[in-house]
């Protein structure tokens, strides 16, 4: 089995025919990422008003409220780098705004294929495809897929999973 090689610099190559993830998932992350934030807020509220009394709270909240914003456009922008794409003999993965990442994953080496939803997910109609492979702890995931398209891209790996491994 050969897989083509990638060169080091070329993280995330043009010659590949790069699937995005359903446009939803961005309003998921971003809501989640503001639901933790609340928490984070709520939680520091009492003793930011105790130590800094009722206008220094009221500063807190400022910051909190550029802190949040920040953080949804930042994970506006991270769900935009996600893709993957199928090759002959392997699964690319890609994600990463300020630190790139590209996981390959041959169709020889997967072990299991789940599909799961959280309640976030399921409330927008999103799903999450997880590729366990023989390498120890190793799973690589294709995050805010219809469900349809989800369990589409999982027939396929299992079939191409179960060719690679019945030619060795």
């Amino acid at each position: 089995m050969s897989v083509k090689a990638i060169p080091v610099w070329d993280l995330w190559p043009g010659d590949v025919e790069w699937q995005p993830m359903s446009p939803k998932l961005r309003t998921v992350w971003v809501l989640r990422s503001l639901v933790n934030l609340l928490i984070l807020a709520v939680l520091a509220a009492v003793p930011l008003a105790i130590w800094l009394g009722w206008e220094g709270l009221l500063w807190a909240l400022g910051g909190y409220v550029l802190v949040a914003g920040l953080r949804a456009l930042a994970v506006a922008r991270t769900v935009a780098t996600w893709g993957y794409a199928e090759r002959q003999e392997d699964l690319l993965v890609r994600h990463g705004l300020l630190t790139r990442r590209l996981s390959i994953v041959p169709y020889g080496r997967i072990q299991l294929i789940d599909l799961s939803a959280g309640p976030i997910e399921r409330m927008f109609g999103l799903t999450t495809v997880q590729v366990r492979t023989a390498a120890l702890g190793s799973t690589t995931e294709v995050p805010g897929l219809d469900p349809a398209v989800a369990a589409a891209l999982r027939d396929r790996l299992a079939v191409r999973a179960a060719e690679v491994r019945e030619g060795l």
